[in-house]
């Protein structure tokens, strides 16, 4: 069904989730360093990527942001670290789940199958959205104001990818925590007040005014085009 690389140095954990994942008709890549994942998975086609932050040459930190350079393929991050400051740094850099250890089989695979439902290709969504001077691009994940190319950090872009699958909809509070940082963050309303401000800043004309991202008080936020 899906090819995925999986980075850790633990043996045991190797194993048992490459058991796990052949179950469920995954093919399996196994890296247990740094250099090893970065290897791999330029000399394949990876669908997911399952990244252990504590790897014994390179900061698994360090390998996502060398991912993230070239690719947009998923990454679900395992780790010991349980400080909401370390998974908080892990998303913002580009990761797209976070799961403690130790951890549930069924929950991960459960995190896998909604991973890999995100970002298959064939989800429907229009090539790109735009309305007045900004254009959305979903097939290369970039967002361009008058012309000129906006960066976006990868929250950013998946906060405002969401909001524009659903032009002129009010998206939930829920809804953004999630598609921005995951499940486990749907309390965590602050963090979205602080990255609509940023993304309004890079969007619009005037931030102080916006145009595109509307608030909905008590509800959400909505995009209109």
């Amino acid at each position: 069904m899906a090819t995925i690389l999986v980075v850790d140095d633990d043996l045991a954990l190797q194993r048992t989730l490459r058991i796990n994942l052949r179950a469920r008709d995954h093919t399996v890549l196994v890296a247990g360093s740094g250099h090893a994942a970065l290897a791999a998975f330029r000399d394949g086609a990876v669908d997911l990527v399952i990244l252990d932050l504590g790897l014994p040459d390179v900061n698994g930190l360090a390998v996502l942001r060398r991912l993230r350079v070239t690719s947009n393929v998923p990454v679900i991050v395992l780790s010991a670290r349980q400080d909401a400051d370390d998974k908080v740094e892990a998303l913002d850099e580009g990761a797209d789940d976070y799961v403690t250890k130790p951890f549930s089989m069924s929950e991960l695979m459960a995190r896998v199958r909604r991973a890999l439902r995100r970002f298959s290709q064939d989800d429907g969504s229009p090539a790109s959205l735009s309305a007045d001077g900004l254009v959305i691009d979903f097939e290369s994940h970039q967002a361009s104001r008058d012309g000129v190319a906006v960066h976006m950090t990868p929250i950013e872009w998946r906060l405002l990818a969401e909001l524009a699958r659903h032009p002129g909809r009010v998206v939930g509070h829920d809804d953004l925590l999630r598609a921005g940082w995951g499940p486990g963050f749907e309390r965590e309303s602050h963090y979205l007040r602080v990255f609509v401000n940023q993304i309004r800043r890079k969007i619009e004309v005037d931030p102080a005014a916006p145009r595109h991202l509307l608030t909905e008080a008590g509800l959400g936020y909505r995009l209109v085009a």
